[in-house]
Protein backbone atom coordinates (compact mmCIF):
# COMPACT_ATOMS: atom_id res chain seq x y z
CA UNK A 1 0.00 0.00 0.00
CA UNK A 2 3.02 2.30 -0.12
CA UNK A 3 5.58 3.61 -2.61
CA UNK A 4 9.18 4.66 -2.18
CA UNK A 5 9.47 7.73 -4.40
CA UNK A 6 12.69 9.47 -5.33
CA UNK A 7 13.68 12.61 -7.24
CA UNK A 8 17.42 11.81 -7.59
CA UNK A 9 18.30 15.09 -9.29
CA UNK A 10 16.81 17.05 -6.40
CA UNK A 11 18.03 14.76 -3.65
CA UNK A 12 14.47 14.12 -2.46
CA UNK A 13 13.01 10.84 -1.26
CA UNK A 14 9.56 10.01 0.13
CA UNK A 15 7.67 7.00 1.36
CA UNK A 16 4.00 7.39 0.47
CA UNK A 17 1.27 5.34 2.08
CA UNK A 18 -1.74 5.23 -0.21
CA UNK A 19 -4.11 4.59 2.69
CA UNK A 20 -5.16 7.68 4.59
CA UNK A 21 -7.35 5.92 7.16
CA UNK A 22 -8.71 2.46 7.92
CA UNK A 23 -12.12 2.05 9.54
CA UNK A 24 -13.34 -1.41 10.40
CA UNK A 25 -11.13 -2.98 7.76
CA UNK A 26 -12.29 -0.52 5.10
CA UNK A 27 -9.51 1.62 3.65
CA UNK A 28 -9.96 5.28 2.79
CA UNK A 29 -7.32 6.20 0.24
CA UNK A 30 -5.48 9.47 -0.14
CA UNK A 31 -6.47 9.48 -3.80
CA UNK A 32 -10.14 9.94 -2.91
CA UNK A 33 -9.34 12.42 -0.12
CA UNK A 34 -7.29 14.60 -2.47
CA UNK A 35 -9.92 14.49 -5.23
CA UNK A 36 -12.56 15.48 -2.65
CA UNK A 37 -10.36 18.31 -1.36
CA UNK A 38 -10.01 19.70 -4.88
CA UNK A 39 -13.78 19.59 -5.36
CA UNK A 40 -14.41 21.35 -2.05
CA UNK A 41 -11.97 24.15 -2.85
CA UNK A 42 -13.57 24.57 -6.28
CA UNK A 43 -17.03 24.74 -4.68
CA UNK A 44 -15.90 27.35 -2.16
CA UNK A 45 -14.55 29.50 -4.98
CA UNK A 46 -17.83 29.09 -6.89
CA UNK A 47 -19.98 30.22 -3.97
CA UNK A 48 -17.67 33.12 -3.14
CA UNK A 49 -17.66 34.45 -6.71
CA UNK A 50 -21.15 33.51 -7.91
CA UNK A 51 -22.48 37.06 -7.58
CA UNK A 52 -19.74 38.42 -9.84
CA UNK A 53 -21.07 36.19 -12.62
CA UNK A 54 -24.70 37.11 -12.00
CA UNK A 55 -25.53 33.75 -10.43
CA UNK A 56 -27.76 33.18 -7.41
CA UNK A 57 -25.58 31.24 -4.96
CA UNK A 58 -28.58 29.58 -3.29
CA UNK A 59 -29.73 28.08 -6.60
CA UNK A 60 -26.15 27.13 -7.39
CA UNK A 61 -26.10 24.45 -4.67
CA UNK A 62 -28.29 22.03 -6.63
CA UNK A 63 -26.25 22.55 -9.79
CA UNK A 64 -22.97 21.87 -8.02
CA UNK A 65 -24.24 18.73 -6.28
CA UNK A 66 -25.58 17.22 -9.50
CA UNK A 67 -22.57 18.35 -11.52
CA UNK A 68 -20.06 16.99 -8.98
CA UNK A 69 -21.71 13.56 -8.74
CA UNK A 70 -22.11 13.18 -12.49
CA UNK A 71 -18.56 14.41 -13.08
CA UNK A 72 -17.23 11.48 -11.05
CA UNK A 73 -19.63 9.00 -12.66
CA UNK A 74 -18.85 10.12 -16.21
CA UNK A 75 -15.11 10.32 -15.50
CA UNK A 76 -15.18 6.68 -14.43
CA UNK A 77 -17.35 5.58 -17.38
CA UNK A 78 -15.02 7.37 -19.81
CA UNK A 79 -12.02 5.60 -18.28
CA UNK A 80 -13.68 2.17 -18.31
CA UNK A 81 -14.67 2.52 -21.97
CA UNK A 82 -11.10 3.21 -23.07
CA UNK A 83 -9.20 1.26 -20.38
CA UNK A 84 -6.40 -0.89 -21.87
CA UNK A 85 -7.60 -3.94 -19.92
CA UNK A 86 -10.80 -5.74 -18.98
CA UNK A 87 -12.41 -5.46 -15.56
CA UNK A 88 -13.19 -8.74 -13.84
CA UNK A 89 -16.26 -7.57 -11.91
CA UNK A 90 -18.76 -4.76 -11.49
CA UNK A 91 -17.10 -3.93 -8.18
CA UNK A 92 -13.79 -3.29 -9.92
CA UNK A 93 -15.58 -0.99 -12.34
CA UNK A 94 -17.03 1.21 -9.61
CA UNK A 95 -14.07 1.14 -7.21
CA UNK A 96 -12.14 4.35 -7.91
CA UNK A 97 -9.93 4.09 -4.82
CA UNK A 98 -7.21 2.57 -7.00
CA UNK A 99 -7.45 5.48 -9.45
CA UNK A 100 -8.87 5.35 -12.93
CA UNK A 101 -10.90 8.44 -13.77
CA UNK A 102 -10.58 10.52 -16.93
CA UNK A 103 -10.80 14.29 -16.66
CA UNK A 104 -12.47 14.72 -20.03
CA UNK A 105 -15.26 12.44 -18.86
CA UNK A 106 -15.59 14.59 -15.75
CA UNK A 107 -15.79 17.77 -17.83
CA UNK A 108 -18.49 16.29 -20.06
CA UNK A 109 -20.51 15.00 -17.11
CA UNK A 110 -20.27 18.21 -15.10
CA UNK A 111 -21.19 20.55 -17.93
CA UNK A 112 -23.96 18.40 -19.44
CA UNK A 113 -25.77 17.39 -16.27
CA UNK A 114 -24.89 20.56 -14.38
CA UNK A 115 -26.21 22.52 -17.35
CA UNK A 116 -29.48 20.58 -17.29
CA UNK A 117 -29.93 21.30 -13.59
CA UNK A 118 -29.11 24.96 -14.24
CA UNK A 119 -31.97 25.04 -16.74
CA UNK A 120 -34.28 23.61 -14.12
CA UNK A 121 -33.10 26.08 -11.49
CA UNK A 122 -33.21 28.96 -14.00
CA UNK A 123 -29.54 29.83 -13.74
CA UNK A 124 -27.96 31.51 -16.81
CA UNK A 125 -25.96 28.82 -18.59
CA UNK A 126 -23.07 30.75 -20.13
CA UNK A 127 -22.10 32.71 -16.99
CA UNK A 128 -22.33 29.42 -15.08
CA UNK A 129 -19.98 27.74 -17.54
CA UNK A 130 -17.56 30.67 -17.20
CA UNK A 131 -17.48 30.23 -13.44
CA UNK A 132 -17.24 26.43 -13.55
CA UNK A 133 -14.38 26.59 -16.05
CA UNK A 134 -12.28 28.46 -13.50
CA UNK A 135 -13.39 26.10 -10.74
CA UNK A 136 -12.35 23.07 -12.77
CA UNK A 137 -8.79 24.37 -12.92
CA UNK A 138 -8.72 24.48 -9.11
CA UNK A 139 -10.07 20.95 -8.82
CA UNK A 140 -7.73 19.59 -11.48
CA UNK A 141 -4.69 21.34 -10.03
CA UNK A 142 -5.30 19.80 -6.61
CA UNK A 143 -6.64 16.48 -7.87
CA UNK A 144 -3.54 15.63 -9.88
CA UNK A 145 -1.69 15.08 -6.61
CA UNK A 146 -3.89 12.04 -6.16
CA UNK A 147 -2.02 10.64 -9.15
CA UNK A 148 1.25 11.28 -7.32
CA UNK A 149 0.05 9.28 -4.32
CA UNK A 150 -1.02 6.44 -6.62
CA UNK A 151 2.16 6.82 -8.70
CA UNK A 152 0.34 7.15 -11.99
CA UNK A 153 0.15 9.81 -14.73
CA UNK A 154 3.90 9.74 -15.33
CA UNK A 155 5.86 9.83 -18.56
CA UNK A 156 8.88 8.54 -20.40
CA UNK A 157 12.48 8.86 -19.23
CA UNK A 158 13.97 12.26 -18.55
CA UNK A 159 17.36 13.60 -17.48
CA UNK A 160 15.83 16.76 -16.00
CA UNK A 161 16.49 17.39 -12.27
CA UNK A 162 12.83 16.74 -11.39
CA UNK A 163 12.83 13.25 -12.92
CA UNK A 164 10.95 10.79 -10.66
CA UNK A 165 11.41 7.11 -9.96
CA UNK A 166 9.62 4.72 -7.59
CA UNK A 167 8.80 1.06 -7.11
CA UNK A 168 5.43 1.96 -8.64
CA UNK A 169 6.89 3.33 -11.88
CA UNK A 170 9.35 0.45 -12.09
CA UNK A 171 6.66 -2.20 -11.60
CA UNK A 172 4.38 -0.63 -14.21
CA UNK A 173 7.03 -0.01 -16.85
CA UNK A 174 8.56 -3.47 -16.37
CA UNK A 175 5.37 -5.19 -17.52
CA UNK A 176 5.76 -6.96 -20.84
CA UNK A 177 2.39 -5.64 -22.05
CA UNK A 178 3.38 -2.05 -21.28
CA UNK A 179 6.78 -2.35 -22.98
CA UNK A 180 5.09 -3.92 -25.99
CA UNK A 181 2.52 -1.12 -26.20
CA UNK A 182 5.20 1.56 -25.91
CA UNK A 183 7.35 -0.17 -28.50
CA UNK A 184 4.43 -0.13 -30.95
CA UNK A 185 4.36 3.66 -30.49
CA UNK A 186 8.09 3.90 -31.19
CA UNK A 187 8.85 4.69 -27.55
CA UNK A 188 11.65 3.10 -25.51
CA UNK A 189 11.53 3.47 -21.73
CA UNK A 190 14.02 2.18 -19.17
CA UNK A 191 11.99 1.19 -16.07
CA UNK A 192 15.02 1.76 -13.83
CA UNK A 193 15.57 5.39 -14.88
CA UNK A 194 13.71 8.56 -13.76
CA UNK A 195 10.57 9.54 -15.65
CA UNK A 196 8.61 12.74 -16.27
CA UNK A 197 6.27 13.56 -13.33
CA UNK A 198 3.39 14.45 -15.67
CA UNK A 199 1.00 14.87 -12.75
CA UNK A 200 3.18 17.77 -11.56
CA UNK A 201 3.28 19.40 -14.98
CA UNK A 202 -0.49 19.33 -15.27
CA UNK A 203 -1.05 20.51 -11.71
CA UNK A 204 1.18 23.57 -12.24
CA UNK A 205 -0.42 24.24 -15.63
CA UNK A 206 -3.89 24.20 -14.07
CA UNK A 207 -2.93 26.50 -11.21
CA UNK A 208 -1.37 28.95 -13.68
CA UNK A 209 -4.53 28.76 -15.77
CA UNK A 210 -6.67 29.44 -12.71
CA UNK A 211 -4.79 32.66 -11.98
CA UNK A 212 -4.88 33.75 -15.63
CA UNK A 213 -8.56 33.00 -16.24
CA UNK A 214 -9.63 34.51 -12.93
CA UNK A 215 -8.04 37.77 -14.09
CA UNK A 216 -9.34 37.55 -17.69
CA UNK A 217 -12.87 36.74 -16.52
CA UNK A 218 -13.18 40.29 -15.20
CA UNK A 219 -12.62 41.58 -18.74
CA UNK A 220 -14.46 38.97 -20.83
CA UNK A 221 -15.96 40.31 -24.05
CA UNK A 222 -18.97 37.99 -23.99
CA UNK A 223 -20.66 35.46 -21.76
CA UNK A 224 -19.08 32.08 -22.30
CA UNK A 225 -15.65 33.42 -23.24
CA UNK A 226 -14.01 32.27 -20.01
CA UNK A 227 -15.39 28.77 -20.56
CA UNK A 228 -13.89 28.72 -24.07
CA UNK A 229 -10.60 30.01 -22.68
CA UNK A 230 -10.64 27.16 -20.17
CA UNK A 231 -11.16 24.65 -22.98
CA UNK A 232 -8.26 26.14 -24.93
CA UNK A 233 -5.89 26.51 -21.96
CA UNK A 234 -6.39 23.03 -20.57
CA UNK A 235 -6.40 21.45 -24.02
CA UNK A 236 -3.13 23.15 -24.96
CA UNK A 237 -1.34 21.93 -21.84
CA UNK A 238 -2.81 18.45 -22.05
CA UNK A 239 -1.83 18.08 -25.71
CA UNK A 240 1.87 18.54 -24.95
CA UNK A 241 1.92 16.77 -21.57
CA UNK A 242 0.15 13.76 -23.05
CA UNK A 243 2.92 13.42 -25.64
CA UNK A 244 5.33 12.08 -22.99
CA UNK A 245 2.89 10.05 -20.88
CA UNK A 246 3.28 6.28 -20.84
CA UNK A 247 -0.13 5.37 -19.37
CA UNK A 248 -2.44 7.13 -21.81
CA UNK A 249 -5.85 5.84 -22.79
CA UNK A 250 -5.64 4.75 -26.40
CA UNK A 251 -7.90 4.28 -29.39
CA UNK A 252 -5.94 2.18 -31.82
CA UNK A 253 -2.48 3.73 -32.06
CA UNK A 254 -3.67 7.20 -31.06
CA UNK A 255 -3.79 8.81 -27.63
CA UNK A 256 -7.40 9.77 -27.02
CA UNK A 257 -6.59 12.76 -24.85
CA UNK A 258 -4.30 14.28 -27.49
CA UNK A 259 -7.06 14.05 -30.07
CA UNK A 260 -9.64 15.60 -27.74
CA UNK A 261 -7.17 18.26 -26.63
CA UNK A 262 -6.37 19.26 -30.22
CA UNK A 263 -10.07 19.53 -31.07
CA UNK A 264 -10.65 21.66 -27.96
CA UNK A 265 -7.81 24.05 -28.75
CA UNK A 266 -8.71 24.54 -32.42
CA UNK A 267 -12.46 24.67 -31.76
CA UNK A 268 -12.10 27.00 -28.77
CA UNK A 269 -9.82 29.47 -30.54
CA UNK A 270 -12.07 29.48 -33.61
CA UNK A 271 -15.18 30.08 -31.50
CA UNK A 272 -13.58 32.97 -29.60
CA UNK A 273 -12.30 34.56 -32.82
CA UNK A 274 -15.66 34.26 -34.61
CA UNK A 275 -17.73 35.57 -31.71
CA UNK A 276 -15.36 38.48 -31.07
CA UNK A 277 -15.39 39.31 -34.79
CA UNK A 278 -19.20 39.38 -34.82
CA UNK A 279 -19.28 41.58 -31.72
CA UNK A 280 -16.82 44.05 -33.26
CA UNK A 281 -18.77 44.02 -36.52
CA UNK A 282 -21.98 44.93 -34.72
CA UNK A 283 -20.22 47.71 -32.84
CA UNK A 284 -18.92 49.08 -36.14
CA UNK A 285 -22.43 49.04 -37.61
CA UNK A 286 -23.76 50.95 -34.62
CA UNK A 287 -20.96 53.51 -34.91
CA UNK A 288 -21.66 54.06 -38.63
CA UNK A 289 -25.34 54.63 -37.98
Amino acid sequence: MSFDVQFPGLGLEFTINRVALSIGGFNIYWYGVIIAAGMVLAMLFAFRNADDFGINSDRLIDVILVGAVMAIVCARIYYIVFAPFKYESIWQMIDIRQGGIAIYGAVIGAFVFGGLMAKIRRIPILPLFDLVGICFLIGQGVGRWGNFVNQEAFGSNTSMPWGMISNGTINYLSKTSVQSALSSQGVTVDPLSPVHPCFLYESLWCFAGFILLHFLSKHRAFKGETFLQYIVWYGLGRFFIESVRTDSLMIGSFKISRIVAAVCVVGGIAAIAIIRHNINAKKSEVTLK
